[in-house]
C-alpha cells in the first residue's frame, strides 16, 4: 500500500504531464492558425503600393489643370521703381510675402538715378488652378494684379497668353482667363469640411520648377492676425510651398482644391513647415465677384470691434471669450439701426457661432451685401436676438488721420500711470470725435499698467465702466468712485476706431 506522500507524488507528476501536453497542442494550433509573417507583411506592402499609386493617379489628374504663370512688368525710372535701386528690393510684393524678415541695410544710401527715360521689365512667376473649361484660372492677386504681360504654360507644355478678369488684393485672389474649351478643370471642394490633421497635397512651380507635387497635413485653421492681407482666414499646411508656389492649389485626397497656396512663414526665406493657404470657400465667393461684376461685394454691418479677453469677459458677465465685442457704432448703418450698442457682444450670425472679432468680420463680408441675417448678443448678461440687413462695405472707406499733439492744460488728472486733461474742440474735430465727450491721455509713465494695457498719449478715454466722460470732471468723479485695485473698465478710442481695455493697478 502506497503511502500518502507517495500518491501526492505521484498526482502532482501526472497534473504536470497533463499541462504539458496542453500546452504543445496549443502552441501547434497557434502555428497552424496563424498566417505566415512574411505573408503578413507582404499584404501590408502591397496595401502600402496600392495607396501611393492611388495618390499618384491623383496627382497625374490634378496636374493636368494646374499652370505655371509667367508675369511681366515694364517699369521706369519716372514710375519711381528704378530696377537698378536696390533698395525697392525691400518694397517688392514678392519678396515681402516670401521674405519677411528681409531687412534693408543700415545707412545704405540708394544710387543716383541715371537715364529717367529708361525702362525696364520685371519678371515674376506663380501658379494657378484652372476652374472653369472655357478658360478661368484662379490665383493669387500678388501674382498677377499689376502685369502688363501673363503668360499661362499648361500641363502639355502649351504657352497661351492670358488677360486679367479681375484682382481682389484684399483677399489676394484674381481671376484670369485664357482662350481654350473642354480644359482641364480642378472642382472645388468645401473648405468647411476639412479636419485639422487631414493629408493634403500642393501643386505649384516653386523657384520654377514646373508641376511640383509636396505632401502634408492640414496643421490648423482660421488663422488670422497673420499680417498679409485685409481679410484672413487661412488655412495652415506643413505641405511644403515655395516662391513660385503662389496662387497654385492646396488640394484634398478627393482631388478638390481646398485652398489657394499665398505664402509662408519663415526666417530663412525658404519653406520652414508653416505655409498659408487662402481657404476656397472664401475665394469661390471674390472669384464669382470678380467674374460676374469685375469687382468684390462685401457685406457691411457698421461696427468697431475687438476680440474679448480675460478680463473683459469678467467685465462684461460673459461665460468665455469667445465672440467679437462692440466698441463703436456709426450713425446710419444696420446696426445703429437694428440697436445695436456698445459693449454689445456678438456670439453667433445665423448657424455660425461666432469665435473672435476676426471671424466677425469675415462672416460678415462673406454673407454679402443687402442679406438678412440673424445676430445673436449678449447685452449686460442677457442674450439677445436681432435681425438685420446688411449694406455693402464702402469701396473707399476714410483715410485715418493722426492724433495731434496734445496740448499742456492747467489741470490734469493722473491714474494708473496715465495723465489726462480736456479735450479741447480742435482735438476732437481732427480725430472726428464729438466735442465734449471723453478726456486726452497727454502722457504714460514707463512701467506703469496704463503702459503695459497699451495706453499712449494722444489717446481719448471715453467712458469709464460703461458710463460716458463728458469732462475732465465727470472722469475724476467717476475714478474716485472705483477700486483701482480691483481693475477699471475704459472705452478708449483714436483716429483709427474704439476699443475697451480692462486696467488694474498691480496688473502685469
Amino acid at each position: 500500500m502506497k503511502s500518502s506522500l507517495q500518491l501526492l507524488f505521484q498526482r502532482r507528476n501526472t497534473n504536470m504531464l497533463l499541462e504539458f501536453r496542453i500546452t504543445v497542442i496549443l502552441f501547434f494550433l497557434v502555428l497552424l492558425l496563424a498566417p505566415p509573417s512574411v505573408a503578413q507583411n507582404s499584404d501590408d506592402l502591397e496595401q502600402m503600393l496600392r495607396d501611393s499609386k492611388t495618390r499618384a493617379i491623383l496627382v497625374k489628374n490634378v496636374q493636368k489643370a494646374v499652370v505655371h504663370i509667367k508675369v511681366e512688368k515694364i517699369m521706369s525710372i519716372s514710375d519711381g521703381n528704378p530696377l537698378n535701386n536696390p533698395m525697392e528690393l525691400y518694397n517688392d510684393e514678392f519678396f515681402r510675402r516670401f521674405f519677411p524678415e528681409l531687412r534693408p541695410p543700415k545707412n545704405q544710401q540708394p544710387k543716383k538715378r541715371q537715364n529717367p527715360n529708361r525702362e525696364f521689365r520685371q519678371e515674376g512667376m506663380g501658379s494657378g488652378s484652372i476652374i472653369n473649361s472655357k478658360g478661368y484660372i484662379l490665383t493669387n492677386h500678388h501674382v498677377v494684379g499689376e502685369a502688363n504681360r501673363i503668360l499661362v504654360i499648361l500641363y502639355d507644355g502649351t504657352e497661351k497668353e492670358a488677360k486679367l478678369v479681375g484682382t481682389d488684393p484684399e483677399s489676394d485672389i484674381a481671376v484670369i482667363k485664357i482662350d481654350g474649351n473642354d480644359l482641364s478643370v480642378l472642382p472645388m471642394g468645401n473648405s468647411e469640411e476639412i479636419l485639422v490633421g487631414e493629408d493634403v497635397i500642393a501643386v505649384g512651380n516653386p523657384f520654377g520648377l514646373i508641376q511640383s507635387v509636396t505632401y502634408g497635413i492640414i496643421s490648423a485653421k482660421g488663422r488670422s492676425n497673420v499680417g498679409i492681407n485685409e481679410y484672413e482666414n487661412f488655412i495652415q499646411t506643413d505641405a511644403a510651398i515655395n516662391p513660385g508656389n503662389s496662387g497654385g492649389p492646396l488640394v484634398s485626397l478627393r482631388g478638390e482644391i481646398i485652398g489657394v497656396n499665398s505664402a509662408i512663414y519663415t526666417r530663412s526665406g525658404g519653406y520652414q513647415g508653416i505655409g498659408f493657404a487662402v481657404p476656397i470657400n472664401m475665394a469661390r465667393k471674390v472669384m464669382q465677384d470678380l467674374i460676374n461684376k469685375g469687382s468684390v461685394s462685401r457685406g457691411w454691418l457698421g461696427v468697431g470691434i475687438q476680440d474679448v479677453s480675460q478680463d473683459l469677459a469678467k467685465a462684461f458677465q460673459l461665460e468665455n471669450t469667445k465672440g467679437s465685442l462692440i466698441t463703436g457704432v456709426m450713425q446710419g448703418t444696420p446696426a445703429q439701426k437694428a440697436g445695436i450698442l456698445k459693449g454689445d457682444v456678438v456670439v453667433r450670425i445665423n448657424d455660425k457661432s461666432i469665435r473672435s472679432s476676426n471671424h466677425l468680420r469675415n462672416v460678415i463680408a462673406n454673407a454679402g451685401a443687402f442679406t438678412e441675417i440673424e445676430m445673436e448678443l449678449i447685452r449686460d448678461g442677457k442674450t439677445i436676438i436681432l435681425k438685420l440687413k446688411l449694406d455693402e462695405r464702402p469701396r473707399k472707406p476714410s483715410q485715418n488721420k493722426v492724433a495731434p499733439q496734445p496740448k499742456l492744460e492747467l489741470e490734469q488728472v493722473e491714474m494708473l500711470g496715465m495723465v489726462v486733461e480736456k479735450l479741447d474742440a480742435e482735438t476732437a474735430k481732427q480725430l472726428g470725435i464729438k466735442p465734449g465727450v471723453g478726456v486726452l491721455i497727454v502722457a504714460v509713465k514707463p512701467g506703469s499698467p496704463a503702459e503695459k494695457a497699451g495706453l499712449l498719449p494722444g489717446m481719448i478715454v471715453q467712458e469709464v465702466e460703461r458710463q460716458s466722460v463728458v469732462n475732465l470732471s465727470k472722469f475724476k468723479e467717476l475714478i474716485s468712485a472705483i477700486n483701482l485695485e480691483k481693475g477699471i473698465l475704459l472705452l478708449i478710442t483714436t483716429a483709427n476706431g474704439s476699443r475697451y481695455i480692462f486696467l488694474q493697478k498691480g496688473k502685469q
